[in-house]
């Protein structure tokens, strides 16, 4: 563990994201084992999901953004969570209006986004992939964010953040390749397209540390900026897709789930 504590925070964001990727290629490669996944398990899979990404933002996002401000702020301490969420939510919406991408079981004709002629296996990974890069974000910001040695971060929240995301991402990742063999495509690009849906988390992670690194006082806004964004994902689409087939129950309960491992998660490691 001494080997992790001396990394600098960039490349700690780095391993963090690259173990969160990790977890989604080994949830796709569940699609070398079945073929079909059913609609109820899928549901709980992204109710889980949901709970994860909900607790994460309060626990690990919001509440330290709070904290921070309270002791580097000028400014009311709820001012630049409110301010830094609300802005993670409209990021998201522009992406989301603009990224051409398709939910999991909609039908051709409800393409989000700007007009494309991608194939719709495309636009299935990249809706997943839209909502990947507030996850890595968050931990890089979060792992970042240790490096200025306030009470409110803390080397093990961070570690903490990213296990809960990793967790989330394995069933996420099955959830991304194991329908795509419905749409007759072969195991290994099932595999490759699901796995490279995680991909864009390492990138964000580093891109996430490196600019809390630089901009101390835009700390407080990165943290409440990833949970807004993150927020964003679970009310516009992980909630809709986990209900849309009348599941409620089951979805809610993994959601539940989801937030009491991540709560958990956070309380006992951060």
């Amino acid at each position: 563990m001494e080997w992790f504590v001396s990394l600098s925070p960039v490349i700690q964001a780095l391993i963090g994201t690259l173990f969160t990727w990790f977890m989604t290629a080994s949830g796709a490669g569940v699609v070398f084992f079945f073929t079909t996944i059913h609609r109820k398990i899928l549901d709980a899979m992204l109710g889980f999901a949901a709970g994860v990404m909900i607790a994460a933002s309060f626990w690990s996002l919001l509440a330290p953004a709070i904290e921070m401000a309270e002791l580097t702020s000028p400014l009311p301490a709820w001012m630049p969570a409110v301010v830094g969420f609300l802005l993670g939510g409209l990021f998201l919406r522009l992406i989301d209006a603009l990224l051409p991408h398709l939910h999991l079981w909609a039908p051709d004709e409800e393409v989000e986004g700007i007009p494309t002629t991608w194939r719709r296996s495309v636009l299935l990974v990249l809706a997943i992939t839209l909502h990947n890069f507030p996850e890595g974000l968050a931990v890089g910001v979060a792992f970042g964010a240790v490096a200025h040695n306030l009470p409110a971060a803390s080397l093990a929240g961070a570690i903490a953040l990213a296990i809960g995301i990793g967790i989330q991402n394995f069933p996420e990742g099955a959830a991304v390749s194991v329908p795509l063999r419905r749409e007759g495509l072969s195991r290994f690009k099932c595999f490759w397209y699901g796995q490279m849906s995680g991909i864009v988390e390492p990138i964000a992670g580093v891109l996430g540390a490196a600019l809390v690194l630089v901009m101390r006082p835009i700390l407080p806004y990165a943290l409440a900026f990833a949970a807004g964004a993150m927020i964003y994902v679970v009310v516009e689409e992980l909630i809709p897709e986990s209900q849309a087939e009348k599941n409620t129950d089951i979805s809610t309960m993994g959601a539940m789930l989801g937030f009491a491992v991540m709560m958990t998660l956070d309380v006992a490691l951060g």
